[in-house]
């Protein structure tokens, strides 16, 4: 697929995705909602993309909806209309690889929102954010009325959502939004060495069960399905290479060297987590 707000590439199991629009402070607009769902899915079913890095070319992440780049043709009352942030959030929800997001500048409304299903939110020192839907007359997008109680508690959330102000990297660091700060100038680099150890200390398949069923069963009152979840998982993992991988290279004093994918390894992933 061509792209033209964004660009995409692969190196070393690592698949980045970045927002390139700089020229318009990476505003969002309908056609990056449709690029980064693709992107996105594409690195989900490329059994080489081990992790992805998700950030953003110029001095700002994302400022929100560029608002002068024209309206949509879409029928937003087609009961079948997808919300442009939701196309970005849910394939990233249900991304088989972890998500890292490298935040430098503004990240405001959809510019935050969109990256509150990745498992890691790096950001630059300068950062500022801001869920501003209540001063701009809108609503919260991209599932996030879930996500950030989860993230940051309701009584956080609630702050930040309902008087929609900006507040800075300290604040999202100590609230628990971003996982840590960095130097502008070293940001990236601290995004692709996480990405590094990830795509090479941990067994990929348990990754995808890991961020995809704390996701899922988040929501349950009782942990129940979690134990049925748990009874599969250890089932299979009895079976598996990358179980005596883990334990020999342990052993062994060695990094491991894990060879399992979800395709294969686990095929009823999606069942189990419905």
């Amino acid at each position: 697929m061509t792209y033209k707000t964004i660009t995409y590439s692969v190196d070393a199991a690592v698949a980045t995705i970045t927002l390139n629009r700089p020229e318009a402070r990476n505003g969002f607009t309908t056609e990056m909602a449709d690029e980064l769902g693709a992107a996105f899915t594409a690195a989900d079913r490329d059994d080489d993309v081990r992790a992805v890095i998700f950030a953003a070319a110029g001095r700002d992440f994302c400022v929100g909806m560029d608002l002068t780049a024209g309206g949509s043709d879409e029928d937003v009352t087609d009961p079948e209309w997808v919300e442009w942030s939701t196309r970005v959030v849910r394939p990233m929800t249900d991304l088989n690889k972890p998500v890292i997001v490298a935040m430098q500048g503004a990240a405001i409304g959809v510019g935050l929102s969109m990256t509150l299903a990745a498992d890691f939110r790096l950001a630059a020192t300068d950062s500022r954010f801001g869920f501003v839907f209540a001063r701009r007359g809108l609503f919260p997008e991209g599932g996030s009325l879930w996500f950030l109680p989860r993230i940051v508690s309701l009584a956080k959330a609630k702050e930040w959502m309902i008087t929609g102000r900006v507040f800075d990297a300290d604040e999202a660091l100590a609230a628990g939004l971003v996982t840590s700060l960095h130097a502008t100038e070293d940001l990236l680099p601290a995004a692709r060495a996480l990405a590094a150890e990830l795509t090479t200390q941990v067994a990929p398949v348990s990754v995808a069960a890991i961020r995809r069923g704390l996701v899922a069963m988040s929501g349950d009152k009782t942990p129940d399905d979690v134990f049925t979840l748990d009874a599969r998982l250890i089932s299979y993992a009895f079976s598996s290479a990358d179980l005596r991988e883990g334990i020999m290279s342990f052993l062994q004093k060695r990094p491991p060297h894990f060879t399992g994918k979800v395709a294969t390894e686990l095929p009823h992933l999606d069942d189990w987590l419905s």
